[in-house]
């Protein structure tokens, strides 16, 4: 395998905070852009704290933060001082790309949006992401994913049964989705640029990824089409698309076509069933669902997960495991297809990550590293963008960026 760096001289500037802008930032990272991950001095991204938040999981290992901000080289810089402009003019002539997710009165105000720095390099791609988009009466509020992406877009209306109310996604599940929507937009426009020469301003939404994830359903609104109600496990439109639970208490999905009919009774040792009248065709066993729903439900909790794999499978049945992520972890595809990753100087426990989705074959990613601690190479990267030892003194002297960090154990934040 190639050790190639696609992106390899690619310059990037990260600032956002959280997760989607950070993301797509770690993507381009992973094929060998330079990213310079500027924070706030003082407690930095907020991201670096979110490990510490219920309901997510609790740990001594920043987990989150290594995951988005691996391979990158921080900055603190207070973008808030008279001063920031002098090292934020000398970023973007040097950057090939600009992340921001900072809201557009933000923006503004401290004088970051594209019309104030794209005359500083016309080749820059400034990339940002909104909650709700450019335009709109809502488009200068915060979004988070689980407000913009999950709710405003229909997901969270469809991914409850029925009967049951909203509940909460997977934190940072449409953060990440819209990472790779936004690593999309800029990847497009450094297309553009490789043309024209030309920067771009490119964008993208939580609303409109989740929407998009959600599309399907939208569209389906868009013509009028007739809705199901919701899912209801044991009253279902259709038994041979739900799930069950076998006698070692494992919940596992089948997905089985109408024409897969009767390779699924006779795997599951049910040959009766094909002579049954309720279950002859689709629209009959549509209009019995919840009978043989019942009677699969018998059938399947009566043996272990592993009787049914090798049954499902020799029956060539698709079906899915419900797995825990702790479980998850250990699942072979992942390793084998180079999604869990080693992962270098993060901590004693924290010495795996999850690769970004898209894979270039005959193509090594770059391995992954710790993200920085907060500033902890301002000095460096200050150095590296032209400043003397005695401008880089004055700068800290009056608190545009903060002294640079020592790192004194691997898990420290």
């Amino acid at each position: 395998m190639s050790t190639e760096n696609i992106f390899s001289g690619l310059k990037v500037v990260d600032l956002a905070s959280f997760i989607a802008g950070p993301g797509a930032a770690t993507m381009l990272s992973d094929f060998g852009a330079e990213v310079i991950k500027i924070e706030p001095p003082g407690s930095g991204d907020p991201h670096r704290h979110t490990y510490k938040v219920p309901p997510l999981p609790s740990s001594n290992d920043n987990y989150g933060w290594h995951l988005d901000n691996r391979n990158k080289r921080g900055m603190a810089l207070d973008l808030k001082s008279p001063r920031a402009k002098e090292v934020l003019e000398r970023l973007v002539k040097w950057a090939d790309v600009l992340i921001t997710n900072y809201p557009p009165p933000v923006r503004k105000r401290l004088k970051l949006t594209y019309e104030d720095i794209a005359p500083w390099n016309p080749r820059l791609i400034y990339a940002d992401i909104s909650g709700y988009g450019d335009d709109g009466p809502e488009a200068n509020l915060p979004g988070f994913d689980i407000t913009a992406y999950w709710a405003r877009s229909g997901l969270l209306a469809l991914t409850r049964d029925a009967g049951a109310p909203p509940t909460l996604p997977v934190s940072g599940s449409g953060d990440h989705t819209t990472a790779v929507g936004l690593y999309g937009a800029i990847v497009t426009g450094l297309y553009r640029r490789e043309r024209t020469g030309k920067g771009s301003y490119v964008t993208t939404s939580l609303i409109a990824e989740g929407a998009w994830a959600c599309s399907m359903f939208v569209q389906a609104a868009l013509c009028g089409a007739k809705f199901f109600p919701l899912h209801d496990r044991k009253n279902p439109p259709n038994a041979i698309f739900n799930v069950y639970q076998t006698s070692d208490d494992h919940w596992f999905l089948i997905v089985v076509q109408d024409k897969d009919w009767p390779a699924l009774a006779k795997g599951i040792g049910r040959t009766d069933l094909l002579s049954d009248a309720r279950f002859a065709d689709a629209a009959a066993r549509g209009a019995n669902a919840a009978k043989l729903t019942e009677i699969l439900d018998e059938v399947f909790a009566s043996h272990p997960l592993a009787y049914w794999r090798e049954a499902l499978d020799q029956a060539h049945i698709t079906y899915g495991i419900v797995r825990h992520p702790s479980e998850a972890m250990n699942d072979p595809q992942l390793v084998a297809n180079d999604i869990i990753v080693p992962l270098e100087g993060a901590g004693e426990h924290l010495k795996l990550t999850v690769s970004s989705p898209l894979k270039v074959h005959d193509i090594a990613k770059v391995p992954a590293r710790r993200a920085p601690d907060l500033g902890e190479h301002n000095d460096e990267l200050l150095r590296q963008l032209g400043f003397t030892s005695k401008e880089i003194d004055s700068l800290r002297a009056d608190r545009v960026v903060s002294a640079s960090l020592r790192r004194e154990s691997p898990a420290a934040d």
